[in-house]
C-alpha cells in the first residue's frame, strides 16, 4: 500500500514525539511512512495545499483547516506559563515598530497580535509591522537591526540571553494571565480526513505509543533530537522538551481542545 506521508518541524518536541516512528520502533502495521522536515510556517502552507497526510501545524491553524483535517489527540505541544518570547537587542530603547516573526500564520504571531492590542508601554506599537522570517533567522534579524524586535520559538526561545537578546514578553505568561486554567496551545498534529476514521484513530494511537517509547527509552531518540536541534546546549534542549512535551502531548483531552477553542476565538477577534 502507499506510504503515509508525515511532515514535522525539527524542533525537539516534535522529534521526541515522532522519534520512535522515524527510527522504525513504532509504525503502522500495513503502511510505510515517509518523513519531511520543514519550518512551521512552511508546514502551515503545506497543510493549506494538502501536501501531506499527517502534518504538524501551528495550533492557530487548527480551526482554519478543520474542513479537511482532523486534529489528532496525541502529538500536540502545550505550555503552562511558557511560550514564544518577544526579544530586542540588549539596550534597545523605545517601542519597536518592526517585529521579525516566524510566519504570519503561526501561533506566536497570533498571540503577539492579541498582546499588542493592549498597547502596553515597553512593547511594540499596536500597528508594528510583522516581518516574516524563518524561525532560525530571527536572532540574526534582530542582531543586525533588520527588525527592532523578534519573536523566538522552539528551543531558541530559551536561549535569548546567550544570543545577546533581552526578553521583553513571554507570550506563555501573557496567555496564562488571560486564561489561568488553560494551557497555551502551540502546535498540533493534523491528519487528512480522507484517510478515514479508523486510520486517523490508528495514527493517534501510533503517536501516543511513539512518545511512550521515547519516555521509556530516552537514549533511543536523544541523538536524533540533538541532530536536528538548533541550540547545542543540552540543558536548553531538555528545558524545551520539559516545557512542551507533557501529558497533553499523550492525549490533549477536553483541556487541550478547550485551549484550541480559546485560541481560535482570540484569532477571530484579532482579524
Amino acid at each position: 500500500m502507499d506510504a503515509v506521508s508525515f511532515a514535522i518541524s525539527p524542533c525537539p518536541n516534535d522529534v521526541v514525539i515522532f522519534g520512535a516512528v522515524i527510527l522504525g520502533r513504532a509504525g503502522l502495521p500495513d503502511r510505510r511512512a515517509t518523513f519531511a522536515f520543514e519550518d512551521v510556517e512552511t508546514l502551515n502552507e503545506a497543510a493549506l495545499a494538502g501536501t501531506y497526510d499527517v502534518v504538524k501545524v501551528s495550533a492557530a491553524m487548527a480551526a482554519p483547516l478543520a474542513g479537511d483535517y482532523a486534529v489528532l489527540s496525541s502529538g500536540g505541544a502545550f505550555g503552562f506559563g511558557a511560550g514564544p518570547k518577544l526579544v530586542t537587542a540588549k539596550g534597545f530603547a523605545g517601542r519597536p515598530r518592526t517585529v521579525a516573526v516566524p510566519g504570519l500564520r503561526t501561533t506566536a504571531a497570533t498571540l503577539l497580535r492579541a498582546a499588542l492590542a493592549e498597547d502596553r508601554p515597553g512593547l511594540p506599537v499596536p500597528d508594528a509591522a510583522f516581518l516574516p522570517v524563518r524561525y532560525d533567522g530571527i536572532v540574526e534579524a534582530v542582531a543586525s537591526g533588520r527588525a527592532e524586535a523578534g519573536l523566538l520559538i522552539h528551543e531558541t526561545a530559551l536561549a535569548a540571553a546567550g544570543h545577546g537578546l533581552a526578553v521583553t514578553l513571554d507570550l506563555g505568561v501573557w496567555w496564562q494571565g488571560q486564561m489561568p486554567d488553560v494551557p497555551v496551545p502551540l502546535g498540533v498534529i493534523l491528519a487528512r480526513k480522507s484517510l478515514g476514521h479508523e486510520r486517523i484513530a490508528a495514527l493517534g494511537a501510533l503517536l501516543r505509543q511513539s512518545l511512550i517509547t521515547a519516555r521509556e527509552e530516552p537514549g533511543l531518540v536523544a541523538p536524533l533530537v540533538r541532530l536536528f536541534a538548533r541550540e547545542i546546549d543540552q540543558q536548553v534542549i531538555d528545558a524545551h522538551i520539559k516545557a512542551y512535551v507533557g501529558e497533553l502531548s499523550l492525549d490533549m483531552g477536553e483541556l487541550g481542545r478547550a485551549a484550541l477553542a480559546r485560541l481560535a476565538g482570540l484569532a477571530e477577534a484579532g482579524k
